[in-house]
């Protein structure tokens, strides 16, 4: 029978170093939801009324016994506006991870590559002209048409893809020219719109979380709890990815459908934000690479990290702007971009100088 004083030596014994590092990552990854969460009530707490952190959090958590004028600003007003930059936040910068690294390239994002863009495009269409893509009810117009088109750029992508002879490059090459293209299409319809709809696309197009409700929430939600498992199942495949298409097919990983599969479940992680609140820049690369600088590329821990560090990156910018204007609410597209350039033109710099 062991003895209390062998347990208690080998308990007091130093942990296997692999053991150290998944502590250290798992810290890591309590400690960005711990943000997260102190984000959030941030967030619903910030608006034309202020209030306290302990009046949301009893708000939150008794809603029966908290006012009637309070009740209804926390849970139908503020709580899907703050939420939904979670939801989004965390879609968009896993779509952006899964696209670097199955494409080698630390600029893919589906802002980079045109999704948002495509996006965009089919709102005007709807606000400008009253096209409908897809038959639907009036009130449902914008946000099915951009979903529609940045779903038919996507899989313009996955079409090329499939091609014979086509690399990654081709691919990331492809993203840029539809960037370009979808731009010059909503200038033009920008051109002929009238004063109204110029409005509603302009402001469409820099990204707002003012029309958020608990269906768009929960919409997202749902699509983001459907591939989380499916890139976890997949994790020990993209890892290996990283290492090369060439290293990855001699350890038994089908990189070509792992590329397809991939490609498919982020073109509806982006496509399903960006139709709900408009287009918003530089998460899918910003959260991946801060993500990356903490925890690696062992996906095991870079699926959560890049979930968490979307989330928290919109969340906090959801805070921000409302924090710089008081009473208002600033599109959150604009905050989501000057943040987001900068960091850009850093990468260009960085990986002009090394190779990724």
């Amino acid at each position: 029978m062991t003895s209390l004083a062998d347990t208690l030596a080998t308990s007091s014994a130093p942990r296997h170093p692999y053991n150290r590092l998944v502590a250290r990552r798992m810290f890591i990854l309590a400690a960005l939801a711990g943000l997260l969460c102190l984000s959030v009530a941030v967030d619903v707490s910030l608006g034309p009324a202020r209030y306290t952190l302990g009046d949301v959090a009893a708000t939150l958590i008794r809603p029966a016994q908290a006012e009637a004028q309070m009740r209804m600003v926390v849970w139908e007003i503020r709580m899907p506006m703050a939420l939904m930059a979670v939801t989004v936040g965390a879609c968009l910068s896993l779509a952006g991870a899964q696209m670097q690294t199955i494409l080698a390239n630390p600029l893919a994002s589906p802002f980079t590559l045109g999704i948002s863009a495509a996006a965009s495009f089919g709102a005007a269409l709807a606000m400008v002209l009253g096209v409908a893509l897809v038959p639907t009810a009036l009130a449902l117009m914008v946000p099915i048409n951009a979903f529609a088109m940045a779903m038919l750029a996507s899989l313009l992508i996955f079409a090329l893809s499939t091609m014979r002879g086509v690399t990654v490059e081709t691919i990331v090459l492809l993203g840029i020219a539809l960037v370009f293209t979808f731009n010059a299409l909503l200038a033009l319809l920008q051109y002929f719109a009238s004063e109204q709809a110029l409005a509603a696309v302009v402001f469409w197009t820099m990204g707002s979380l003012t029309k958020a409700t608990w269906t768009k929430v929960t919409v997202t939600a749902i699509i983001l709890l459907i591939v989380i498992p499916l890139f976890a199942r997949r994790a020990w495949a993209l890892t290996a990815i990283r290492l090369g298409e060439t290293r990855a097919a001699a350890m038994g990983v089908p990189v070509r459908r792992l590329r397809l599969e991939t490609l498919v479940l982020v073109s509806a992680l982006a496509a399903v934000p960006v139709s709900f609140v408009g287009t918003i820049g530089f998460i899918g690369i910003v959260g991946p690479h801060i993500a990356r600088l903490l925890l690696g590329e062992d996906q095991r821990f870079f699926l959560p990290s890049s979930i968490l560090s979307g989330a928290l990156i919109l969340s906090a910018t959801s805070v921000l702007s409302k924090a710089i204007l008081p009473g208002a609410v600033l599109p959150i597209g604009i905050i989501t971009a000057l943040v987001g350039v900068p960091f850009f033109a850093a990468l260009i710099v960085t990986n002009g100088r090394r190779s990724w």
